[in-house]
């Protein structure tokens, strides 16, 4: 596929699933030059575990809104410097963004634009906090995680369209992890 063609298929797919997908949080904020959308859920793991689960980000990201269709193309090398990378099948492939903190079982952050942001002059600051949730009783500890994604710059149209679209991604996205950490299945 021509990269012209993929990013349009990219985009329309970034599109449609602000359609379908449902919303498990809220856009925080849009103005004219950017918003932030944050996520808030329980996870039934503690915080290391969930943390892990997070770096394993092919086991639980939705293959829908991957440029290979491919989730095994996925990583996120959680050091800073770091990649969350998709390679392509014969060579090449795409930074979705780059780790620019991380602290095992408390926090990853990243910087970048997904998917068609990165088309505009955006950049973004994507945060990952493992909140420890200490359960009544000797259970053990639980997590709550809260993703927040801030994404300033300039893009034509403005961002009163794409913020509740990227909110919905995130939320599809979101809501397979947390099945996954809490039943083990991502549906």
């Amino acid at each position: 596929m021509k990269p012209s063609l993929r990013i349009c298929t990219v985009t329309a797919l970034f599109i449609l699933s602000g359609l379908s997908a449902p919303g498990m949080a809220e856009v925080v904020s849009v103005s004219s030059n950017g918003f932030q959308v944050r996520h808030e859920v329980q996870l039934n793991i503690p915080p290391e575990e969930a943390y892990e689960l997070l770096v394993n980000v092919g086991s639980w990201w939705n293959a829908s809104h991957t440029y290979t269709h491919n989730t095994k193309n996925l990583s996120i090398d959680a050091r800073p410097g770091g990649c969350f990378c998709e390679k392509y099948p014969n060579g090449g492939g795409v930074q979705h963004m780059s780790v620019v903190h991380a602290a095992p079982g408390k926090a990853l952050r990243m910087s970048g634009a997904l998917g068609p942001l990165q088309a505009h002059g955006l950049s973004g600051s994507m945060s990952w906090d493992f909140i420890p949730q200490k359960p009544a009783g000797n259970s053990p500890t639980l997590s709550k995680l809260v993703l927040t994604y801030s994404v300033g710059g300039y893009m034509l149209g403005g961002f009163e369209k794409f913020a509740p679209m990227v909110d919905n991604m995130l939320g599809e996205q979101i809501s397979r992890y947390k099945n996954l950490a809490n039943t083990g299945k991502v549906d």
